[in-house]
């Protein structure tokens, strides 16, 4: 990867609805070179795709919290992902060091939606407790800029 791929990147970042036209404009290349690079990216994998960002409370998912996530022995990373898939409240989990097993960030529409989220949380199998902390407010969220 290169500056110009860097560039490339940035400008997605900013506007994912740009044109090829428009980034070239911008970094000097022609549309088709653009393209080229985008796909080369793609395949390499370090473009993972496109997609539209919305804001959870616009659709009604405003309640979020953080949760360390506390295993009854040593489970594996990939069981933790398959007790932690079907619950559609889990938006993100990492496995982490320190005393946590894993972090589940979840979201729902209310307190009381999230408080049934922890419960269902609470009762995957390999889950011996839970530490919660409850989002007030978001002060900054946003994606990577390459250098």
């Amino acid at each position: 990867m290169d500056a110009l791929d860097q560039r490339i990147i940035s400008r997605l970042v900013a506007d994912a609805r740009a044109s090829y036209a428009e980034i070239g404009a911008e970094v000097g290349l022609s549309a088709p070179a653009v393209k080229r690079r985008v796909d080369k990216l793609l395949d390499q994998g370090v473009l993972q795709g496109f997609t539209a960002v919305v804001d959870p409370e616009a659709l009604g998912w405003g309640t979020e919290a953080f949760v360390e996530v506390h295993c009854d022995g040593n489970v594996p990373a990939h069981r933790i992902r398959n007790g932690l898939e079907p619950l559609p409240e889990v938006v993100a989990a990492y496995t982490v060091s320190g005393q946590a097993d894993a972090i589940v960030h979840l979201r729902a529409a209310n307190i009381h939606h999230l408080e049934e989220a922890m419960e269902r949380l609470r009762s995957v199998e390999f889950v011996s407790r839970t530490v919660s902390t409850v989002v007030l407010s978001r002060l900054l969220e946003r994606q990577p800029q390459p250098e």
